[in-house]
């Protein structure tokens, strides 16, 4: 993982003072069309509990996952044949977006860490060190980091997908 990430899930807030959150995997059935790139048929996100049953909050940034960001709420159903929690459908957005790099080029790392940490986002990379899921807060001014990624992407360091826009971020853009 990246510096500009958080480390370990579970430890992200907490329900009493003092005691972590209980975080739970749900799994993310992937299309087939990104089945074949990613070599994945599920995605497995990190999620705590809501006050409403079989409602949980997205506790990290998916990397294949489309229309899915950091801290939305998703309904989830149980499925004992595979033991295990699995998304139903989508419930609210938390005004995160989630995007997605390719890094390209060798020199391309430290570019993009510059420019992710200037507007405060966070990410995590995969285990190639190539694919970064970035968590874009709704603070940040969507609009001026995009274009600051269209240049980078432009001299051909960088790839990028919008995976999931927050409302907010999606009208900041014109």
């Amino acid at each position: 993982m990246s510096s500009g990430s958080t480390s370990n899930p579970g430890d992200a807030g907490s329900v009493a003072e003092g005691e972590p959150e209980r975080l739970y995997k749900i799994a993310f059935d992937l299309p087939d069309a990104t089945v074949a790139w990613a070599r994945a048929s599920v995605e497995r996100l990190w999620a705590g509990k809501t006050l409403v049953k079989l409602e949980v909050q997205i506790r990290n940034t998916p990397f294949y996952v489309k229309g899915i960001a950091f801290g939305d709420v998703v309904r989830v159903r149980a499925d004992h044949e595979r033991r295990e929690f699995v998304f139903e459908e989508f419930v609210s957005e938390s005004g995160h977006s989630t995007v997605r790099i390719i890094l390209k080029e060798d020199d391309a790392e430290e570019m993009a860490d510059a420019l992710l940490r200037s507007f405060g986002c966070s990410w995590e990379t995969d285990a190639s060190g190539y694919l970064w899921a970035i968590d874009v807060p709704p603070q940040v001014d969507y609009g001026s980091m995009r274009d600051a990624l269209l240049r980078v992407a432009g001299e051909g360091k960088i790839g990028i997908e919008e995976g999931a826009l927050a409302t907010a971020h999606r009208r900041g853009l014109g």
